[in-house]
């Protein structure tokens, strides 16, 4: 007979998967070309940036008990607390991220405004050709990569696209998300 009374054994409980890592896994499937992953880095953040703009050139009523912080209220501000409410629901450190990369786009977009006041063109035309040409690229590598995108089957991959590619920065870093 052994005497095992002394020794503990180690039990190894496996953490079941987050949701962020089970979307990331799905997401994965059909990003695993090297060049739609390529094309990804490119259009998914232009995507991400021309949608904002577009939808923060939708007329929304100017809210004068605001005084002058009234302009900034608009419908991107919407779409920018769903997304970061959405994100904060999987990780609050990737949902910190990208409220920083959308407060950047804001800031971006903000100077294509007065690009326009001064004579440029306007911000939604702008953002809607970026938008068109991102989307194009975005089924340019899908249809290398041979599969069709993760949205089709789950509208919230379109939400996803972006965090993946930021889980991609953290992990390279060993930054928990």
């Amino acid at each position: 007979m052994q005497n095992t009374g002394n020794k503990k054994q180690a039990t190894v409980k496996a953490e079941p998967k987050r949701l962020v890592d089970i979307y990331f896994d799905k997401y994965a499937e059909s990003h695993q070309n090297r060049t739609n992953k390529t094309i990804h880095w490119i259009c998914v953040p232009l995507i991400v940036f021309s949608l904002l703009g577009l939808v923060s050139s939708i007329p929304f009523p100017h809210l004068a008990f605001l005084g002058q912080y009234g302009s900034y209220i608009n419908w991107g501000l919407f779409l920018i607390v769903f997304s970061i409410y959405f994100y904060s629901t999987l990780s609050s450190t990737l949902a910190f991220i990208m409220l920083l990369v959308v407060l950047l786009f804001t800031c971006l977009i903000y100077e294509l405004t007065a690009w326009h006041l001064a004579g440029g063109p306007a911000l939604w035309l702008v953002c809607l050709v970026i938008f068109i040409a991102s989307w194009i690229g975005q089924f340019i590598g899908h249809k290398i990569e041979g599969k069709k995108p993760s949205f089709l089957d789950d509208l919230k991959f379109l939400l996803i696209g972006p965090i993946w590619l930021i889980h991609f920065i953290l992990k390279k870093y060993s930054i928990r998300y």
